[in-house]
């Protein structure tokens, strides 16, 4: 009995995942979970849902499975709130959450889902600029990982350029009448501007390296993470005002245009 128990206690210490693995399989869901959010988005954009609504009602959700859960699980870790943390939480909700999104959601509305997935790919290199900057991450020239750091961020940013600047011929257009319902509503905008949507996407990835830069050091003092995400929500209802007359000229989540009309009578005629 007690090899068998030891064989058993060294089986699982053996099936075990490295944390570090762990880290990487939940970035992967992560990223596939985002590209998965770009189609969405852009399929809910064509159908007219209202670009000033929908992250209303976006955080909302977020406020409300947050905050139960902020509540519980951090009462004996969460500091006590302060005006100075007030502060903090609602400049990194501003920047993170009201700025990021807007800019997100009218650059998706100009663009393509695939441009927006390509154009948060510039995060990370921007945030390392950010960060060397600031002094919170060191840049070692005199060392291989320093070297490779510092190529990987000049070659993102030079993609997120050539991608903002030059759009390029288009590659394939399919032919078949049956697919462009689904053409309409998952590629590129229509009618719109390209260039300023890019931009916008260009705004986004700024605002989510700050949001990802800037509370590092607020963390440190605050721990409770899940009540300093529920405080950014909330800091969303702030700028509410400005929300406001959408939210009364818009009974819904938004109104269907036109060409989701045709495109979507068409899928149902199909």
């Amino acid at each position: 009995m007690a090899e068998a128990g030891s064989g058993l206690a060294s089986a699982s210490r053996t099936c075990r995942v490295p944390e570090r693995a762990k880290l990487h399989i939940a970035m992967t869901i992560f990223q596939l979970g985002y590209a998965v959010n770009h189609v969405i988005m852009r399929v809910a954009l064509n159908m007219g849902v209202s670009k000033l609504v929908f992250p209303f009602y976006r955080n909302i959700l977020a406020l409300l499975a947050l905050a139960p859960s902020a509540y519980f699980l951090e009462k004996k870790k969460r500091p006590a709130l302060t005006i100075s943390f007030l502060i903090q939480f609602f400049f990194l909700g501003f920047i993170g959450i009201t700025l990021n999104q807007g800019f997100y959601i009218f650059g998706l509305d100009n663009t393509s889902p695939s441009l927006a997935s390509a154009t948060e790919n510039s995060v990370p290199a921007v945030t390392f600029i950010m960060a060397a900057l600031l002094r919170m991450e060191q840049v070692h020239l005199d060392r291989k990982d320093g070297i490779v750091k510092v190529l990987g961020t000049i070659a993102s940013v030079a993609g997120a350029l050539v991608i903002t600047l030059y759009k390029g011929p288009t590659v394939y257009t399919p032919n078949s009448p049956s697919n462009k319902p689904h053409i309409s509503s998952l590629g590129d905008a229509e009618g719109k501007n390209w260039t300023i949507g890019c931009l916008c996407l260009v705004g986004h990835s700024l605002c989510w390296s700050s949001w990802i830069v800037l509370q590092a050091p607020v963390l440190k003092k605050y721990p409770a993470r899940l009540s300093f995400v529920s405080y950014a929500c909330f800091s969303l209802f702030c700028n509410s005002g400005r929300l406001r007359p959408p939210l009364k000229e818009t009974p819904g989540l938004g109104k269907f245009t036109p060409a989701a009309k045709s495109s979507l009578l068409s899928m149902r005629d199909s």
